[in-house]
């Protein structure tokens, strides 16, 4: 199987220089090959990844990700289209160099074609790398050719079944037929495909084997994902969490793992299944948390920037965003959010832990 060179990120040669705003100060701060200056946390890392919650609606009921009678936001507290590429624009001046949209499902959000055409510029300037998104596939039928009109060429769609009555249990709205027709149009439309599969005890355990085999022999990666304790839902994660070694020490009994250095810019850590010829992927934020390079922060569709998917300290852009024309109120409002961005997250899941560690779903944050 031969693996596209477009889906690897090569990061910007960074060099230190004296920063020119102090004289005499001797201020060091850190530019990419372009010049430009770019964010870097109390820690250390940069942060080149911005991932964007364009709405909090979706159009499934997922059981791990929310209650099935969700309260959504109303619409006049969240962000324009236009606030939003205004958002994303500022922090790609700031240095990210990766942006994936979510939701939600982001493309249930009206005219959200608009957007991610918009951001597209970024991608023909060469001051983003990638332009991708996370996807329930509900909507690839529609919109797949756009997305790779637009410069998107990567994509990852949740799916954690391929039985259609398990799949409908789960999602309790969705139609597996439509998902995996959304599937087949955007590999039509040439766009490489990420599965996305949330591992869970006595729910799809039994299917991860047939899962991976089936994303393989299609040219697909497969990442599986331990459930996080985000949000109140309907039942008790403590009967669903899945521990993603024992799922990789069980898979290694039968097939050869190869650890790979393959990034995506997320938290992943993949192997090659030499069986198979196709990339696993597994991420662990509960068995083996995945901080200590995290490159990432989260922006939600009221303007809310959260430093860390497993915190509740964020800071407020949409103010500094509307207080004026100028962009220089926003940024000095990033960059101290960033100086506060923490070491990593606390998610605990056993019996004495099995509320939310935060109270927010992740459709609010975005997955």
């Amino acid at each position: 199987m031969v693996w596209g060179t477009g889906n690897q990120l090569v990061a910007a040669k960074m060099e230190p220089s004296v920063s020119e705003t102090t004289p005499g100060a001797g201020e060091i701060k850190l530019t990419d090959s372009t010049g430009q200056s770019s964010m870097v946390d109390p820690f250390g890392r940069m942060v080149s990844y911005l991932r964007v919650s364009v709405t909090d609606r979706c159009d499934f009921r997922c059981v791990y990700c929310m209650s099935e009678n969700m309260t959504f936001l109303p619409k006049k507290d969240v962000l324009s289209l236009e606030e939003l590429d205004r958002l994303c624009s500022a922090f790609i001046e700031k240095g990210v160099r990766k942006l994936r949209l979510t939701g939600g499902e982001p493309l249930v959000r009206r005219n959200i074609m608009s957007l991610i055409e918009g951001l597209g510029r970024h991608l023909e300037s060469g001051q983003l790398e990638e332009l991708t998104l996370t996807t329930n596939g509900s909507q690839l039928g529609r919109f797949a050719h756009q997305l790779h009109d637009c410069g998107v060429r990567r994509i990852n769609v949740s799916m954690d079944t391929r039985n259609a009555d398990k799949f409908h249990e789960i999602t309790r709205w969705g139609q597996l037929e439509k998902v995996q027709d959304g599937i087949t149009a955007a590999q039509a439309a040439g766009l490489h495909i990420k599965i996305n599969m949330v591992a869970l005890k006595d729910v799809n355990a039994d299917e991860i084997e047939d899962m991976m085999r089936w994303c393989h022999d299609g040219g697909m990666d497969l990442t599986l994902i331990e459930t996080m304790p985000l949000g109140e839902i309907d039942g008790d994660r403590t009967d669903q969490y899945l521990p993603l070694s024992r799922v990789r020490a069980d898979l290694m009994e039968r097939y050869t793992l190869e650890d790979i250095p393959y990034k995506t810019g997320g938290p992943a850590r993949y192997v090659e299944v030499k069986e198979t010829g196709g990339r696993l992927g597994f991420i662990t934020p509960l068995s083996h948390n995945f901080c200590e390079s995290c490159n990432r922060v989260r922006l939600t569709c009221t303007g809310t920037l959260y430093m860390c998917l497993g915190q509740d300290d964020a800071a407020d852009l949409r103010a500094p965003l509307r207080a004026s024309e100028s962009n220089e109120p926003l940024s000095a409002a990033i960059d101290e959010a960033i100086g506060r961005k923490p070491k990593g997250h606390d998610f605990i899941i056993d019996r004495e832990h099995n509320g939310p560690a935060v109270t927010r779903h992740m459709s609010v944050t975005g997955g």
